[in-house]
């Protein structure tokens, strides 16, 4: 689902995507400044949907604005994000590393080609995954 939304929101605000790692609990993105936009724009849009398109499936979930999180109700998504300026090749590929080992060092796998929700393998073998990624 997040994948999905992700080629979506990339296809409609032109950004490159560089890199990705979804986790169970958190997203690692490598991104371009999206033309005419801002990244934290690109990340309320995609949060945005990803929380709509949980809430549609799931009947189980209350009925909210998960966005808003009004009223004490929980947010789906933290209500910030950390970024960090990649200036130059060596820190792409610095943080291209930390981002595909991370399911391993949370121990999800024992080596990065078997998380299939990331961009490993298009850096390892050239092979798109899930979502297209755009090499820079």
């Amino acid at each position: 689902m997040f994948v999905e939304a992700l080629g979506v929101i990339r296809d409609r605000y032109k950004f490159l995507l560089v890199g990705y790692v979804v986790m169970p609990e958190h997203v690692h993105l490598l991104l371009s400044e999206p033309p005419g936009s801002t990244p934290s724009i690109v990340l309320k849009v995609l949060k945005q949907r990803v929380a709509r398109d949980l809430r549609a499936g799931n009947d189980r979930l209350p009925s909210m604005d998960f966005m808003a999180g009004d009223a004490g109700l929980p947010r789906f998504w933290e209500p910030r994000f950390h970024d960090f300026n990649v200036y130059s090749g060596y820190k792409v590929r610095e943080k291209l590393e930390y981002m595909h080992e991370n399911p391993v060092k949370r121990g999800l796998v024992k080596n990065p080609g078997e998380w299939m929700w990331s961009s490993f393998w298009f850096y390892e073998k050239g092979e798109q995954g899930l979502v297209r990624i755009d090499p820079v």
